[in-house]
């Protein structure tokens, strides 16, 4: 899909990755719904787009990706002002392991929830026109982390939705795509998270692990995971696919030893 022309929506958009993938899709063409729960940075980061691009480009929506029904209102308010919903990038995501249950209902639930709100707009069994749906997970998502179980739970649970409804979108003819995308660590404000008691629990003690796996594996910068978001969405053969991104190999995907398909079911 050529991005040019396109509508995107974008969770989570106001800093870091998100923020990085709006101007990603802006750059190439695309008008995008910023999606965010925080006002100030939200505000922040429209106006440095609209000194950069044209303001209509983009619009502002502030969303608790967590509750349903704002959720819902706010893809309904997306399609109206825009008449159309082509690109959507579940990208918001919360590190806390004290509130796991709150870790579970943005990291998983919500992009659970977008998803399927994408597809009712997308597919070409409601009238849709099709579309990409981007997934973002995190190498956490792959394997396990000792320091960091719930959220390591959200994000391999992004992997598996994200391949199996990628598998019945294509079942459905529906038209749209799904791949998810899983970088190391990323240089962006959730990784204060790790040194915060409220965010942490009891797993607070072993922060120094976290930050030596960090001075380890390196920091990536959040554009090279919107260059990677850019080629899951222009290259139409990737459905069901599982980007990884890291400091030391960029930009590869994950190879899973038996690619299960519909038609093999026994």
């Amino acid at each position: 899909m050529h991005v040019n022309g396109k509508v995107a929506l974008v969770t989570g958009a106001a800093q870091g990755i998100g923020k990085a993938i709006v101007e990603a899709l802006l750059l190439r063409g695309a008008k995008v719904a910023l999606v965010d729960w925080n006002l100030e940075a939200s505000v922040k980061c429209k106006a440095a787009l609209d000194e950069q691009f044209e303001p209509q480009k983009t619009l502002f929506l502030q969303c608790d990706v967590a509750d349903q029904e704002q959720l819902r209102d706010t893809f309904r308010k997306v399609v109206d002002h825009f008449g159309r919903l082509d690109i959507l990038v579940n990208n918001a995501g919360v590190n806390n392991e004290k509130n796991w249950e709150q870790t579970l209902q943005i990291n998983l639930v919500s992009v659970i929830s977008g998803t399927y709100l994408a597809l009712d707009y997308m597919s070409k069994q409601n009238g849709g026109e099709g579309g990409v749906i981007i997934n973002m997970s995190s190498l956490a998502g792959l394997i396990p982390v000792a320091q960091q179980p719930v959220y390591c739970a959200s994000k391999h649970g992004i992997v598996g939705f994200t391949r199996s409804v990628a598998m019945a979108a294509n079942l459905m003819k529906s038209g749209v795509r799904l791949n998810a995308i899983c970088p190391g660590f990323v240089n962006t404000p959730i990784l204060e998270s790790i040194e915060k008691e409220e965010n942490m629990g009891q797993y607070i003690k072993y922060m120094d692990q976290i930050k030596a796996m960090m001075k380890c594996y390196g920091l990536l910068d959040p554009s090279t995971i919107a260059n990677g978001l850019i080629t899951l969405i222009e290259d139409d053969a990737l459905n069901g696919a599982v980007m990884k991104i890291t400091v030391s190999k960029g930009i590869q995907f994950h190879d899973y030893d038996i690619s299960p398909s519909i038609e093999n079911a026994p």
